[in-house]
């Protein structure tokens, strides 16, 4: 049933307020209380439930597509035999979280932050929230922005001639249907990313046959989804052996992701040679498994304990790569003469990128363009008091950089208090107006990434106007670096 929460219990003014409940939300609201114990916060959650992504997304073998130990919390073992969770496992755990935190009394549920305006007259965050009561007004000292990056309005779907011709069942994995019914269906999955690579093999279980249709070959790789020798160190040595674990998973995932910058024909050659050991003979793998790219220019799409070769071997699935031409009444008709018949078209076809929530945000009633602001450690905007969003990583898991995000803002909070002041700025100095304007996420050409890009703000090419996605870089310029850095400007 949902939990939506009265607007009569949402205080007028608070010390931080947490936008999104997610795990970046979650993430925030712990480190808020574990170290930032004096500052009043509340997390607003537009949804009816916590979660974000897991709660949201619910089409066939919905999983992640990182190890646990480190999309999980720092803070929180993850305990569960399979480091690849499905995700109402990832959801029990954030729920989990929250429960053994007590912060579900701090959400706030049905309450959507539409406008942001920050007053310098009274150093607050003015918001416009949209309640199950209506439009209500609150306030706060400083805005912590966890709502992810993709608008839950809806996913990204290309406009494909004859769809209206269509006489079948087509739907986004963003929005699927709790009574799509696929058992003996014909199913066409357009697309070649994470999200297709998922449900190809978890509808061809039970659908007649399942081809998945894509322009462009991805990078994909197979690993098992239990850690025998992981799961035997964290039973001998609990917390201790998770934190272990943890670090040789972040070490390991680097050091792929650094060869793939450096070495990228070796990369591309073993992964080659792994799928055509697990596919068998009869597949090309010049045509449909070699992107032409190289590995990590968009992300390796992970497939658990091999199952998408193994659908592809049995022939319970098939891969296309081919273009659309149109959509006919009983399918999709392709550029090279093909027919595929279908009774179902799933559009995986990625996500519409957004930023800060899709709120409005003013500075002293003028609006904000973000996109002509300087990012500040990839967390913070020149020139934007007070203000800070979570955005993970493209190259590894998402909960690695919002655990180095909310830990900083904890430290900016406590500075604050200590030095009794109650704006912080970050604030370009004489030097840094020459930089060089570079994109907010570079070597990364993903389509998704790439349609967002003029929305995001600039990265520099010195510190701390930077957005490394790296982790180990990432420790030292948002952990480790002093807060009194001469560009955040206290006042």
């Amino acid at each position: 049933m949902p939990d939506v929460t009265s607007t009569a219990e949402v205080p007028n003014h608070v010390d931080v307020c947490v936008v999104g409940a997610g795990i970046s939300g979650i993430g925030a609201g712990w480190h808020l209380q574990k170290q930032c114990p004096d500052r009043e916060f509340v997390i607003l959650e537009a949804r009816d439930a916590i979660g974000g992504t897991w709660d949201l997304f619910r089409y066939p073998g919905v999983r992640s597509d990182s190890d646990m130990h480190t999309l999980g919390f720092s803070f929180k073992p993850w305990v569960h035999e399979k480091r690849i969770a499905d995700g109402p496992s990832i959801l029990s755990y954030l729920n989990e979280t929250v429960d053994e935190a007590g912060l579900r009394p701090k959400i706030r549920f049905g309450h959507h932050v539409r406008r942001a305006d920050w007053s310098s007259a009274d150093a607050a965050w003015h918001l416009t929230v949209d309640t199950p009561d209506g439009e209500r007004q609150m306030s706060c000292g400083f805005l912590l922005m966890c709502s992810g990056y993709y608008s839950y309005r809806g996913g990204y779907t290309p406009e494909f001639a004859g769809r209206e011709d269509f006489g079948g069942v087509v739907v986004h994995p963003q929005d699927w249907p709790d009574d799509l019914d696929h058992r003996g269906a014909r199913v066409v999955v357009i697309g070649s990313g994470a999200t297709a690579v998922t449900i190809v093999p978890a509808m061809a279980e039970t659908a007649a046959h399942v081809t998945m249709l894509q322009r462009t070959p991805t990078w994909i790789v197979s690993q098992t989804d239990v850690d025998p020798i992981g799961n035997r160190i964290q039973k001998l040595l609990g917390p201790l052996g998770y934190r272990l674990i943890r670090e040789r998973n972040i070490w390991r995932d680097q050091m792929v992701y650094r060869q793939t910058r450096t070495n990228p024909e070796r990369v591309a050659s073993e992964l080659l040679r792994r799928a055509s050991a697990e596919l068998g003979d009869g597949f090309d793998l010049d045509k449909d498994f070699t992107p032409p790219y190289d590995p990590w220019d968009q992300r390796l799409c992970l497939v658990p304990n091999g199952d998408l070769f193994g659908s592809l071997r049995s022939g319970q699935s098939s891969i296309v790569t081919d273009t659309i031409d149109r959509f006919t009444e009983t399918g999709i008709q392709l550029a090279s003469g093909t027919h595929l018949d279908a009774d179902i078209i799933v559009t995986a076809t990625g996500l519409e990128l957004v930023t800060l929530g899709e709120a409005d945000f003013r500075l002293d009633g003028e609006p904000i363009d973000f996109a002509k602001t300087w990012t500040y450690k990839g967390l913070g905007y020149s020139g934007v008091p007070n203000l800070v969003s979570s955005f993970g990583y493209i190259n590894a898991s998402w909960t690695l950089r919002a655990d180095l995000t909310c830990g900083f803002v904890c430290r900016v909070l406590n500075h604050l208090s200590a030095t009794g002041t109650s704006v912080v700025v970050p604030t370009l100095r004489p030097g840094d107006r020459d930089m060089e304007r570079r994109d907010w996420i570079e070597d990364f050409s993903a389509g998704y990434m790439q349609r967002m890009m003029a929305a995001l703000p600039m990265q520099g090419d010195r510190s701390p106007w930077l957005n490394p996605q790296n982790y180990r870089r990432d420790t030292q310029l948002i952990a480790k670096q002093p807060i009194e850095d001469g560009v955040l400007v206290f006042r």
